[in-house]
């Protein structure tokens, strides 16, 4: 069974930091962004093998939104 989780990558001096807020402590680096889509994809199989049938249902279930806002800042 294919399920869709949500990620979130961010960059930074030292790579790629990725990590799915469905999955409490779930979280990975890569050098490149096609690393670190390869190590959360295997973070997130491997976390989900260790969880019991009911535990992973409720995680999978949860809905999470991502979007982009503009706000004011002043310099």
């Amino acid at each position: 069974m294919n399920c869709k989780v949500s990620i979130v990558i961010e960059k930074d001096e030292h790579g790629y930091y990725a990590y799915c807020p469905e999955l409490e402590g779930c979280q990975t680096q890569g050098d490149s962004l096609e690393e670190v889509l390869a190590n959360i994809k295997e973070a997130i199989e491997l976390y989900l093998e260790t969880l019991p049938p009911e535990e992973k249902t409720a995680c999978l279930s949860r809905e999470i939104l991502t979007t982009s806002l503009e706000v004011k800042v002043e310099c």
